[in-house]
């Protein structure tokens, strides 16, 4: 009997014994020899889902702490608050590091194809480089508006171009619903840690 087969039927029957509630997420993926790999907790950015139920903890709440170590890791880096970083991961993608919008944005972040060429990040789906690049890209953003938070949200939302023009946030009611949004995350995160001190 192929290995491959046995493997991937006795996950399947794991799975199914498992209470949906659970939210478990299977991954594998396929090395350079051919051989396939299986993992509950993926270690690799080649690992992709076999079984979805990603990003949930128990009782099918997302898990907003999953990727904690590349934010703090990443907002380190560009000088930016962690929580603002995951307000905006929690407006842009819920922490569904698999989201896709109908414009083409991808992961965590929802960063643009081609905007995640300029931020080198060359796997959109790996939490680390998609953190990464929509950190870049935010600190890329911020500069250029001089600091400005909201200028540099909406830019990050509606383009710079638009931004720039007015030097304002563009009067485009999911632009200003997104930066009052990401506020609005930012400011309970905070407010969460400080009643968690």
């Amino acid at each position: 009997m192929n290995v491959r087969f046995l493997l991937l039927t006795t996950l399947l029957i794991l799975r199914m014994a498992v209470p949906s509630e659970c939210g478990a997420t299977i991954y594998s993926f396929t090395d350079d020899k051919g051989i396939v790999h299986y993992t509950n907790v993926p270690s690799d950015p080649r690992y992709r889902p076999l079984i979805r139920g990603a990003n949930r903890s128990g009782g099918g709440s997302v898990n907003e702490r999953l990727f904690d170590r590349y934010i703090r890791e990443a907002a380190r880096l560009y000088g930016f608050d962690p929580l603002l970083i995951k307000a905006i991961i929690k407006q842009e993608s819920n922490f569904d590091r698999y989201a896709r919008s109908a414009k083409g944005a991808v992961g965590l972040m929802q960063l643009m194809p081609d905007t995640a060429r300029d931020m080198h990040v060359t796997d959109l789906y790996d939490p680390r480089e998609n953190i990464f690049g929509g950190t870049r890209y935010l600190h890329r953003l911020s500069k250029l508006f001089n600091g400005d938070l909201k200028l540099a949200l909406a830019s990050y939302n509606a383009g710079p171009d638009r931004v720039r023009l007015t030097r304002t946030i563009p009067d485009i009611r999911e632009t200003k619903d997104y930066v009052r949004s990401v506020l609005a995350h930012y400011s309970s995160y905070r407010r969460q840690l400080a009643a968690d001190l």
